[in-house]
């Protein structure tokens, strides 16, 4: 059973940065794309940044395009999030997913495998 362990998550003032991690173990299939997704307790889960491990394709989220960063590393089945410049709206629990292939990769329905989350918190 594929599991995803997050971290790098924490409190910062806006304008600040953070680096999230995530790294898949025990998976024995392929993991071709990987993403980060948020959640704000009473609201839907919300799609931030994916990424293909074969085509290098990424893609991101209106709301943080040029701010976040997501970069996968297959060597050791890591997906990474750099977020810059956060302000207090992108405030809320960070989850990294995983799929071969998820048909909207920026929608959670089409992911087979999920972490625990890391908490991010930004204040203004």
């Amino acid at each position: 059973q594929v599991q995803l362990v997050e971290s790098g998550g924490g409190s910062v003032q806006a304008g600040g940065s953070l680096r999230l991690s995530c790294v898949a173990t025990q998976y024995t299939g392929d993991l071709r794309f990987m993403a980060w997704f948020r959640q704000v307790p009473g609201k839907e889960r919300e799609g931030v940044a994916a990424c293909d491990s074969i085509s290098g394709l990424t893609w991101y989220a209106d709301s943080v395009k040029g701010r976040f960063t997501i970069a996968q590393d297959n060597a050791v089945k890591a997906v990474y999030l750099d977020m810059n410049t956060l302000k207090p709206e992108d405030t809320a629990m960070y989850v990294c997913a995983a799929s071969r292939s998820p048909g909207q990769v920026l929608m959670p329905a089409g992911y087979n495998y999920w972490g625990q989350g890391t908490q991010v918190t930004v204040s203004s």
